[in-house]
């Protein structure tokens, strides 16, 4: 068979190709108009192009593209701050992706364990249906075989465990790693969210015997799940959480978080990063995070996320297809049959959605959809769920 792209086939593409973005919306290279609940995978979450970021960086565009981090970078400074300000942490490392950003994570708790607690070989405590990232160090953190499929041999030290389950509380309690590290809602695996009660209880056995607590909140952070982290909603404060995708507005940028008892034991040459918060990564961060916090963000994508939940809840009650849903903010997961048929359909009904594991359809809109966005998607979604009825 003929190849027709000199791209390696590490994605299964979907076949249009995405020209121009604005706000909720897309359109491919015919001019064909598509709803993007998508976001870039709960990346663009101030929709498309925002302004306010595009005309920040045109401006550091003109004054300074890359600057080593042998350097005192002002930008990197004031996003750091303002991501402190706004936390439970006191200091930020900062890279460029999720991945990036929780082997940074693997790193420190590593660190931490050999010269705080003398461990010679630290374990750290993932959980099953996780998903941390595709580098060897994130991949063997990953709780999904079929992620780490025919990459052995795997990194070594991480265990994997039953998530919100509480005899797993009892293998922390008792075996004393090195860290825990999760997510507060499983986005890969399912939409599936922590309960609070177990993430609680977590935290105490940590706190009280000196193990590190890791929050991955790639996917959750900035907003998604309608606080700035999702650890907010938890009433605990972690050690370290990790952050990317919604940071940047698109803009490639990671980051990590920790107190400053953690962080410290980074110190110069424990780790690096060529490109990670230079000027243009660090104005998209910057201009991000204070046009949440200043443009009442957070708030309008609760009333956006009450609604469409509401919404979905009454087509659940009378749709025997949604077995579940589930999720928060603006993270939501439908558990239905035949959720790759859906996908499809939807986007030949102009509405790009994903699928989040077997048998969930996952819905990431921007923070800043309307009401009416939502019932575009919600007529469509109907109409869509009725084709497969028949």
């Amino acid at each position: 068979m003929l190849k027709t792209s000199s791209l390696m086939s590490t994605y299964k593409r979907a076949p249009i190709s995405i020209a121009k973005g604005n706000g909720s919306f897309v359109w491919d290279e015919n001019g064909n108009q598509y709803l993007d609940f998508t976001s870039g995978i709960a990346t663009c979450n101030l929709g498309h192009t925002p302004e306010a970021v595009k005309n920040a960086l045109i401006q550091q565009l003109d004054q300074l593209w890359h600057c080593s981090n042998l350097y005192q970078i002002q930008v990197q400074e004031d996003l750091a701050h303002i991501l402190v300000e706004n936390s439970c942490f006191d200091e930020a490392f900062f890279c460029n992706s999720g991945a990036e950003a929780n082997e940074a994570a693997i790193k420190l708790a590593r660190l931490y364990a050999n010269q705080i607690n003398n461990m010679k070989e630290p374990e750290i405590v993932t959980f099953k249906q996780s998903f941390h990232g595709r580098t060897m160090a994130t991949l063997s953190a990953t709780g999904q075989e079929k992620i780490q499929n025919g990459f052995e041999p795997l990194l070594q030290g991480f265990t994997y465990l039953p998530y919100n389950d509480f005899s797993s509380l009892e293998y922390v309690k008792n075996r004393t790693p090195a860290a825990v590290m999760l997510e507060l809602v499983q986005g890969e695996g399912g939409v599936i969210p922590a309960d609070k009660e177990w993430i609680q209880k977590l935290d105490t056995i940590c706190k009280s015997q000196n193990i590190l607590l890791i929050i991955d909140e790639v996917q959750t952070g900035i907003g998604r799940t309608g606080t700035l982290f999702a650890y907010e909603q938890y009433n605990f404060e972690p050690d370290i959480i990790t952050l990317a995708k919604g940071l940047g507005s698109g803009f490639p940028i990671g980051a990590m978080l920790a107190k400053e008892h953690v962080a410290r034991v980074f110190g110069p040459g424990t780790h690096g990063s060529t490109f990670g918060g230079n000027p243009l990564a660090a104005t998209a961060g910057l201009t991000t995070v204070r046009y949440i916090l200043a443009n009442h963000i957070l708030q309008h994508s609760q009333i956006q996320s009450k609604y469409i939940l509401s919404e979905l809840e009454k087509l659940q009650s009378h749709c025997p297809q949604i077995k579940e849903v589930r999720g928060k903010g603006l993270l939501i997961g439908l558990v239905i049959e035949n959720a790759n048929n859906i996908v499809q359909l939807a986007r030949e009904e102009g509405i790009l959605i994903l699928t989040a594991g077997e048998n969930v359809v996952r819905l990431l809109p921007p923070l800043t959809v309307t009401k009416e966005e939502i019932d575009l998607f919600l007529k469509c979604f109907k109409k869509i769920l009725l084709k497969m009825e028949r």
